[in-house]
């Protein structure tokens, strides 16, 4: 379990490394929060980091690490619903 914690945490610093620096900052900020495996939703997420607007935290924080498959959606078939949830 350990290890591959590990293996995933190498991959993650890998992925922000090859993001532009900017983002790599966000990214960073939000997986600093978050505990693996424990699912979180948009406005937990945005409590925790302090922001308060929707688009602002989709745009610069939740987007890239979708992208890079950092983070994954409890619902991916419904990325809209009230119940999603994030996850590392």
């Amino acid at each position: 379990m350990l290890r591959q914690i590990d293996t995933i945490l190498d991959e993650i610093i890998i992925q922000i490394r090859r993001s532009d620096d900017k983002r790599s900052e966000y990214v960073k900020k939000l997986l600093d929060v978050m505990e693996f495996e424990v699912p979180y939703s948009t406005v937990t997420l945005m409590q925790l980091l302090g922001i308060k607007s929707r688009e602002t935290f989709r745009k610069n924080y939740l987007d890239p690490v979708l992208k890079l498959e950092i983070v994954v959606q409890t619902i991916p078939d419904k990325p809209n619903s009230k119940n999603q949830r994030y996850m590392m």
